[in-house]
């Protein structure tokens, strides 16, 4: 080989190796700041564009949903630092909706309830809301990820138990001024679970019928309140 092309090879070689992560690693992806345009203040969810959701496992073939809708989404939006921002949910678990299409006093004669949703709001192996007419849910820290998504860490309080449940968040979009509303508005996506059995809600678990883990869904937007 020619000595100028040796030094080429050289050189080339070198520049290669130069471009190669340290100890074979992947190259970092800078974070994706979230930037918001709704401005900072008090948010409610806009109950004509929004729905939330749980999901359990049924029968281990199906993820079984239902949802609610009666319920408030509050949010304490500062968008100049999101880890001063807060959020808080109230749900009437008597608002629960299933869209249950069978005939249920043929198939639940002995219930002593009018229909499956009566069944699981009012029922004691489930949300029993004559005793624990609220659920609820308060955050306590909210931190934007890397990616630019949101980690809310709370406290969700079920049957009168409190435990610490964390969500998953990310905002679809935000806009100063909603074009018919003419407040400031966000959508967020909101996803996590928990186990239902730490609340005390184990009915159907044992023999596998109803799975343990509660998926929760939550898809809306959010205006700002006067």
């Amino acid at each position: 080989m020619r000595p100028r092309l040796i030094a080429v090879f050289i050189t080339v070689l070198f520049a290669t190796i130069g471009c190669q992560p340290e100890n074979g690693s992947q190259s970092v992806v800078a974070p994706t700041p979230l930037e918001l345009k709704a401005p900072s203040g008090q948010y409610r969810h806009d109950p004509t564009h929004a729905s939330l959701q749980f999901g359990v496992v049924h029968l281990g073939l199906s993820n079984y949903v239902v949802g609610f809708t009666d319920y408030s989404i509050d949010l304490a939006l500062d968008s100049a630092n999101l880890s001063a921002s807060a959020v808080s949910v109230t749900i009437d678990p008597r608002s629960i909706r299933t869209d249950y299409r069978g005939d249920y006093l043929a198939t639940h004669a002995d219930s002593g309830f009018a229909n499956w949703e009566q069944q699981l709001a009012m029922s004691e192996k489930f949300f029993n809301a004559a005793v624990h007419p609220e659920i609820r849910f308060q955050s306590n820290s909210i931190v934007e990820q890397p990616s630019g998504d949101l980690e809310i860490v709370g406290d969700l309080t079920l049957l009168g138990q409190t435990h610490p449940v964390t969500l998953q968040a990310s905002v679809v979009g935000s806009i100063e001024e909603h074009p018919f509303a003419k407040t400031g508005a966000l959508g967020l996506s909101i996803s996590g679970s928990f186990m239902r059995s730490a609340f005390g809600m184990d009915y159907l678990i044992g023999p596998g019928f109803v799975g343990d883990q509660v998926t929760l869904m939550f898809e809306g937007e959010m205006l700002q309140t006067p």
